[in-house]
């Protein structure tokens, strides 16, 4: 059915209307049109309402710069696709269309496969009832391995405003898992920055991570409804990954950016937002993207997805509502990136629910708890020496002091992403030399250690308190 009788009544930015004739059926919703520009170029449109007089409302996926009334419209030749053979996809960079944007040349179609709507051919959707072991997957990063180990199977949220370094994070997780585990990568870039999405090509190329990674960009340069299906296509890849028993690990940067261009499309379609200003359907749409990343019995999609946080306020309703489907929440401080610890993880208003004895074993378990123990001692501390000084702490609360700085610095540490800023070799440290580091540090050998000989270092070399 190219040649459908339609045509656009009506652009309002990036949401146009189309009449269809009184004879025709119309589409469904969610259904796939296009319109032809005299440049011989193509915008998709995607059915979202179906108003009076046979007019379908949809989202313009690209600018309708050009789009005038009377333009004929017709139905998508067929359906988004990918090639059915998932080595064609390893290092290829893709829009929301499911389309090549990396100039390696387009995909051969012949044998492929419809993108959307792949949850269908499931055979086995989440089965609650079996039991499936806790695998721990271990990121060479000190801070995250020790106090919020994350699950394969997982949703991990890290939640930071502007500048807190959330994206160096993301890009330091994805670099140590495929490095030194297995796994398949999908990125989905929404919302951010160009040069963001280009540093990540490149530094993918020179860790050799492309052979193993497909990432997916709908950037802040597009249209809202680029942005918006860019996170829906990369979570229907990974879910086809699940399909083929493969382990994904699935990465967004930026969740928010996503919840944003939901709620731009939300007011070009005329709907009244909430009162908090977003669209009254925010908790809906994250859901329905969440669902989709899940695990079946002998694989998983394990999802880290970034948070912004806007003007560093995490009771934003856009933030809380992305909360109840995180199991980590991993929440950067503004106050610890002035100080130069990177990362910059605050880990009193962080929280883990994999951090228990019978996931992580019971050394493991108590170290955290001792080391939180310090940081929450220190916390208090810190207000009471910023008045009266560090020479008015009791003898007991000075070491204590003393002990939860130098487990900070200890905690930071170098990133391989990072190396062309700081000049610094990046490190990876095994979960072993974690726990025995911070375990020398609280036991009161280190206490005639100068703290910043701990300060950035990978695995704690200091032989006898030197």
């Amino acid at each position: 059915m190219d040649n459908c009788p339609a045509k656009v009544v009506a652009v309002y930015g990036s949401v146009v209307d189309a009449q269809f004739d009184a004879h025709s059926a119309m589409p469904n919703v969610g259904a796939m049109l296009k319109v032809r520009l005299p440049e011989e170029k193509e915008i998709g449109l995607q059915v979202v309402e179906h108003r009076g007089n046979n007019v379908c409302r949809c989202i313009a996926l690209g600018f309708t710069y050009g789009v005038s009334r009377n333009m004929p419209v017709s139905l998508q030749d067929k359906e988004l696709a990918i090639p059915a053979d998932l080595n064609k996809l390893y290092g290829r960079v893709l829009n929301a269309l499911a389309q090549p944007i990396d100039h390696k040349g387009e995909f051969d179609l012949t044998d492929s496969i419809p993108l959307k709507n792949l949850s269908l051919a499931s055979e086995t959707q989440v089965n609650l009832d079996v039991e499936i072991k806790p695998e721990v997957i271990y990121t060479g990063i000190k801070m995250i391995d020790l106090l919020f180990p994350l699950l394969k199977g997982s949703k991990s949220g890290l939640l930071g405003g502007a500048a807190c370094g959330k994206t160096i994070l993301i890009l330091e997780i994805i670099h140590n898992i495929i490095s030194y585990q297995s796994g398949t990568c999908i990125f989905a870039g929404v919302g951010e920055r160009i040069r963001e999405g280009n540093e990540l090509y490149h530094e993918f190329s020179r860790a050799d991570l492309l052979k193993r990674s497909i990432l997916i960009f709908g950037q802040m340069n597009e249209s809202p409804g680029m942005r918006f299906e860019a996170a829906h296509t990369a979570v229907a890849l990974a879910e086809y990954m699940l399909h083929q028993r493969k382990d994904v690990l699935f990465f967004m940067d930026n969740i928010f950016r996503f919840v944003q261009a939901g709620s731009e499309l939300s007011i070009l379609l005329g709907r009244i937002p909430s009162e908090g200003g977003y669209q009254s359907t925010l908790t809906s749409e994250i859901s329905q993207l969440h669902e989709k990343i899940r695990s079946e019995r002998g694989s998983s999609i394990t999802a880290i997805e970034a948070v912004y946080v806007p003007a560093d306020d995490l009771t934003d309703p856009a933030v809380v509502a992305i909360f109840a489907h995180m199991d980590n929440l991993i929440v950067l401080s503004r106050s610890l990136v002035q100080r130069g610890l990177y990362p910059a993880i605050d880990p009193l208003q962080s929280s883990a629910n994999s951090l228990s004895p019978a996931i992580v074993g019971r050394r493991h378990f108590d170290v955290a708890q001792d080391v939180l123990r310090h940081f929450r001692r220190y916390d208090e501390l810190e207000r009471i020496v910023s008045i009266i000084g560090k020479e008015e702490l009791s003898s007991e609360e000075r070491i204590i002091f003393d002990r939860a700085k130098k487990l900070q610095n200890f905690l930071s540490q170098p990133f391989f992403t990072a190396e062309v800023y700081t000049g610094k070799s990046g490190v990876y440290v095994s979960l072993e030399d974690t726990i025995s580091g911070c375990e020398r540090i609280m036991s009161g050998e280190l206490d005639k250690v100068d703290e910043a000989k701990l300060y950035s270092i990978g695995k704690l070399e200091i032989k006898n308190g030197q």
